[in-house]
């Protein structure tokens, strides 16, 4: 029988894979050599560095990360030895988008700003990107993109993009800066601390960094002293450099913290569950049988409505994304680690993989009805942009 090991994380494992071999759950973070000895499929999350060190001397034959993201994989390592591997490309992507949306809410509602209006800087326009724009546009954004090798691959193929290239030092000049590139340390367009302090001090005073993308396209210290100067009016930060040992001066500074958690609906990790399983199944010439759509329940309240009052649209929606997902409670969570009576303090990196190990059910904006008065559907247009259903009130 097929041994196969699986992070722990990976939700449905025993379900999906059980059919095919004994499944064995393990942390992500400290899989060792020794887990693999007889294993014959790896199956990881984003925590893992799957390379030479971890699989040399093993009988893994297939590695399947449950991520959009490879960073973590030596592709070369695998091709070099004949291990078959499989990514589970966009499975995440929305979540990471509604997780962007909703920072963007809670700090219009924090800050007391209009996001209508306002221009959105997105560096890179791939699964999540892309995401990204069509929901920045439906709360009104005015959308500026940056993706150097997308813009290539559009003028190589001699088609005309689905939006306007602008060059990074153009969108630099926007109200928000969001980041969802690949991590790259070397060519072209490298992009290990793309945002150092030189380009961190280009951005617009005032302007609002989001990244989501990995921690090290920022250079963290860089980001630490601009905020300390008052450079920039805020930082959303889901990765970090070091993970899971995220600068804590660095995390005290940010205005939404998070543990590396945006791309973690429970809808997004069942997707990449299904992605890879289908991909062990074609290396395996096996017939599939297990589907997701059949395991995801349907939310607990699947249904929104609205009763109070609100001084403007930008409020309600704030309101409405909030019951889906409060981007503000997984914030507190991460912070609660880092206080200076923190039970956790002496050991932060326990507290931040216990918050990804134990994260609660999320799902994402799809699954919920927004119930609307008739005379709302410019809001209903609104909400269907960013992924909601809507329905009339009686």
């Amino acid at each position: 029988m097929l041994k196969i090991i699986a992070d722990e994380n990976i939700p449905f494992a025993v379900a999906a894979f059980g059919a095919l071999g004994e499944v064995r759950l393990l942390p992500g973070r400290t899989l060792a050599q020794e887990d693999l000895r007889d294993a014959d499929i790896l199956l990881v999350r984003s925590i893992t560095n799957v390379n030479a060190d971890l699989l040399r001397g093993t009988p893994v034959r297939f590695v399947g990360t449950a991520t959009i993201g490879v960073d973590h994989i030596d592709g070369e390592y695998l091709k070099t030895n004949g291990i078959a591997f499989a990514s589970a490309i966009g499975s995440n992507a929305n979540s990471v988008a509604e997780y962007v949306t909703a920072a963007l809410l809670h700090l219009a509602a924090v800050r007391g700003l209009a996001l209508a209006g306002k221009i959105l800087g997105v560096l890179g326009a791939g699964h999540v990107g892309s995401r990204v724009i069509q929901k920045a546009r439906a709360l009104g954004m005015q959308v500026l993109v940056c993706d150097p090798p997308l813009a290539r691959n559009f003028q190589a193929a001699q088609t005309s993009p689905p939006f306007e290239f602008f060059s990074l030092a153009e969108i630099m000049h926007a109200d928000f800066i969001t980041l969802h590139t690949p991590l790259t340390a070397a060519g072209t367009d490298r992009t290990h601390h793309l945002f150092d302090e030189k380009c961190l001090r280009a951005l617009q005073r005032g302007s609002v960094l989001i990244n989501t993308a990995r921690g090290a396209v920022v250079d963290n210290l860089a980001l630490k002293k601009v905020l300390q100067a008052g450079a920039l009016a805020a930082a959303v930060l889901d990765v970090w450099e070091n993970e899971p040992h995220p600068d804590s001066g660095l995390l005290s500074l940010t205005t939404i913290a998070t543990p590396h958690i945006a791309g973690y609906s429970f809808d997004g990790k069942v997707q990449g569950t299904q992605q890879i399983y289908a991909a062990l199944c074609r290396f395996l010439k096996v017939h599939p049988s297990w589907n997701a759509a059949a395991a995801l329940p349907a939310p607990a309240q699947p249904a929104i409505q609205i009763n109070e009052t609100f001084n403007s649209e930008a409020e309600v929606l704030h309101k409405i994304v909030r019951q889906a997902y409060d981007i503000g409670a997984d914030d507190r969570a991460l912070s609660s680690g880092f206080e200076p009576n923190a039970s956790t303090k002496a050991q932060p990196e326990c507290h931040f993989d216990q918050l990804r190990r134990t994260y609660p059910v999320r799902r994402e904006f799809g699954n919920y009805s927004v119930i609307l008065k008739k005379a709302k559907s410019g809001l209903a247009k609104k909400l269907r942009g960013l992924g909601f259903q809507t329905a009339s009130a009686p």
